[in-house]
């Protein structure tokens, strides 16, 4: 286990500057996850750390010692950090065995810890199959127990479930969670699914444009986001046009609490921000209700999304966790009200 710091790195390749002065910082035996959307850096941050680009400015260190700095890059092999690829990369040729002892030295592959990191991510009693007998589930099992065998210091997963198909990445995202936990590895995941991050880290980095633009718990950073772009990349957003008074905002769906993001205090109009769930569906004629009318219903089986219409023309959405309790009709009324505070920025909402 080792803390992993970057420091102010900067990396360009010509004139595209990938990144922009980025600060991270992934505390020992935890899982950072790394979110952003294509192009914002996130790859080319994995890269630096791995050894695989120099910086251009700023450093990285690994557990206190320099490992990246302008002019004075350790190698890759050096570093001793392992890399799952998205695709496990595992040789064809080898048995499973014969892949996760690849790192390991005579003496490692006699003391047991090939079975253990097998058993870790769920495949005991492996070591003998071909990776071409394998489901692509397990096959990015098996890359991950490659990683781990060395006890290496990081290791940095690169979107490691995006080829899985929705069921099976669950299943093994969460399975990997709990092996890199239970060997106390120090890891960074690289993906530009929300969900995946949420679920699965101890930390979420958000990345836009070059720069990390947010960094904490998954919850604190879904429930309060830094500014309006991660509000919106990171889950639902419902915008609501409002008037600020006394620590209230008056809105299409009526006066709420507010609270405030950012070093100024909102002007007395602009938008506040709501999550669907915050969103609660109820009859018409129910006390303080808004009245809605429905546009779409998104089933997505564990919930449901409702797309909904204000009297005013406001376009709101709302999250239903019992969908196939209760049906709603397409063009029909419902009653809406509020839970909890709205949050309100004191830089302008702009949609992507």
């Amino acid at each position: 286990m080792a803390e992993l710091r970057v420091t102010a790195v900067h990396k360009s390749f010509g004139e595209v500057r990938a990144l922009r002065g980025v600060d991270l910082t992934v505390r020992s035996g935890t899982l950072t996850a790394v979110l952003g959307p294509s192009g914002s850096g996130k790859t080319t941050l994995l890269r630096c750390i791995a050894g695989f680009e120099a910086v251009d400015a700023g450093e990285i260190r690994l557990d206190g010692h320099r490992i990246a700095a302008p002019g004075r890059t350790v190698p890759p092999e050096r570093r001793r950090i392992a890399v799952v690829p998205q695709e496990g990369a595992l040789f064809p040729h080898l048995l499973v065995r014969g892949n996760v002892a690849y790192g390991l030295d005579r003496r490692a592959r006699r003391t047991g810890r090939i079975e253990s990191v097998l058993a870790l991510v769920g495949l005991a009693g492996f070591e003998n199959r071909m990776p071409h007998h394998l489901s692509g589930g397990q096959q990015q099992r098996v890359a991950v127990a490659r990683a781990l065998a060395p006890h290496p210091p990081v290791v940095l997963l690169d979107e490691p479930f995006s080829a899985l198909d929705a069921g099976l990445r669950a299943e093994v995202r969460q399975d990997v969670r709990s092996a890199l936990h239970s060997d106390g590895a120090t890891a960074v995941l690289v993906t530009h699914d929300q969900a995946e991050a949420l679920s699965i880290a101890d930390e979420v980095a958000v990345m836009h444009d070059g720069r990390i633009v947010q960094s904490g718990p998954p919850d604190l950073v879904y429930s309060a986001p830094a500014d309006p772009w991660v509000a919106d990349f990171v889950g639902e957003a419902v915008w609501l046009p409002a008037e600020m008074t006394g620590g209230r905002a008056h809105t299409p769906l009526g006066p709420m609490p507010v609270v405030t993001t950012g070093h100024r205090p909102p002007t007395r109009a602009g938008e506040v921000l709501l999550r669907p769930e915050q969103i609660e569906v109820v009859a018409p004629v129910a006390p303080a209700a808004v009245t809605a009318t429905v546009v779409r219903r998104d089933f997505q089986g564990h919930d449901a999304l409702l797309a909904l219409r204000l009297t005013d023309g406001t376009a709101v959405v709302a999250r239903i966790f019992d969908p196939a309790s209760v049906h709603h009709v397409i063009g029909g009324e419902v009653g809406l009200r509020v839970r909890g505070a709205a949050r309100a920025f004191s830089s302008p909402h702009r949609t992507p």
